[in-house]
C-alpha cells in the first residue's frame, strides 16, 4: 500500500493531472469515480488506483484485482485526486490515437469541429452531447483545450472512451479533405442566410463551432460552404457553444432518423 506522498507514483499521478506536457510526453491520461473506471476499455488502461476505504467493496475490488492496481492511504488519496470530493478510484489510461481518414471515411459521417475552444466543460459536453445524437466523431484545432485535461474527461461522463477525435493545424486545413469526400460544411454563425433547421443534414456534414468569446475567425468561416444561425429572443445574441452545438447535431440526428 502507498502511504506517502512523496512516492513517485503518487507524484507522477499529480504531475498527469496538472500538466498537459506530462500527459503527452507519457501518452496517458487519468480518469477519475467509480463511472469512468467502470465503462474504460481494459486495453486502455495502464494501472488504478484505489483509496484505502474502498477495499472493503468487494464488487469494485473483484474488478480491480484483474487490472494491475495499487491501494493508496486515504489522505494520500486525497492529494492524488483533482476533485473537492474524491470518489476513491483513479484509473490511468492509455490516450488513444485516431486517424483522420478513419473518421472522414465514414458513410455519411457527421462531424463537429472545434475551433480554439478553451472551456474543458464546453469540450466534454460536445463530446457526451454527441455521442447521445450520434455523430461520427470531433475535430479540434490545435489552440483547443486538451481532451485529456482532467475537467474534460470529467464532463464527457465516460463518452470519451467512444467518440473519435483528432487534433489538426486548423479548420482551413480540412477543406480539401472534406471537399474530395463531398462533406458539406456549415458556419454557426450570426449571419447565418438561414436558421439551421432549414438546411439538408442527411449527408456528409460538418458543423464548425469557434472560439467562446470570438466566435469562429473569418478565415474559418469563409471556409465553410453555408453559414447558419439559431435563431434569437430579446437581447440575447448567441449561445453557449456547447449548447449551440447541441442543437445543431440534434437537428441532424432528428433529419436522418426520419
Amino acid at each position: 500500500m502507498i502511504t506517502s506522498a512523496s512516492n513517485g507514483q503518487v507524484k507522477n499521478i499529480i504531475q498527469l493531472n496538472r500538466r498537459g506536457k506530462a500527459r503527452r510526453e507519457q501518452g496517458v491520461f487519468v480518469a477519475e469515480g467509480r463511472k469512468m473506471f467502470s465503462e474504460a476499455p481494459s486495453e486502455w488502461i495502464e494501472k488504478v488506483y484505489v483509496s484505502e476505504a474502498l477495499t472493503g467493496d468487494a464488487e469494485l475490488m473483484a474488478q480491480v484485482r484483474r487490472l494491475p492496481y495499487e491501494i493508496v492511504a486515504e489522505p494520500v488519496f486525497r492529494q492524488m485526486s483533482d476533485t473537492q470530493t474524491p470518489q476513491g478510484i483513479l484509473t490511468v489510461l492509455k490516450t488513444p490515437e485516431y486517424r483522420l481518414e478513419e473518421i472522414l471515411d465514414r458513410e455519411n459521417p457527421l462531424l463537429m469541429v472545434l475551433e480554439d475552444l478553451q472551456d474543458p466543460g464546453n469540450a466534454g459536453t460536445i463530446f457526451r452531447t454527441g455521442e447521445g445524437a450520434g455523430i461520427s466523431g470531433v475535430l479540434l484545432t490545435r489552440n483547443c483545450v486538451d481532451i485529456t485535461n482532467p475537467k474534460v474527461i470529467r464532463s464527457t461522463m465516460g463518452s470519451v472512451y467512444r467518440m473519435p477525435f483528432v487534433y489538426v493545424e486548423d479548420v482551413a486545413s480540412l477543406s480539401e479533405a472534406f471537399r474530395s469526400r463531398s462533406i458539406r460544411t456549415y458556419a454557426a454563425h450570426l449571419q447565418g442566410k438561414n436558421t439551421y433547421d432549414k438546411e439538408d443534414y442527411t449527408q456528409g456534414s460538418a458543423f464548425f463551432i469557434g472560439n467562446e468569446g470570438k466566435g469562429l475567425t473569418e478565415e474559418a468561416a469563409w471556409t465553410a460552404d453555408t453559414w447558419i444561425r439559431i435563431p434569437m429572443s430579446g437581447q440575447v445574441e448567441s449561445l453557449n457553444a456547447a449548447m449551440a452545438a447541441g442543437i445543431l447535431m440534434y437537428e441532424a440526428a432528428r433529419q436522418r432518423r426520419r
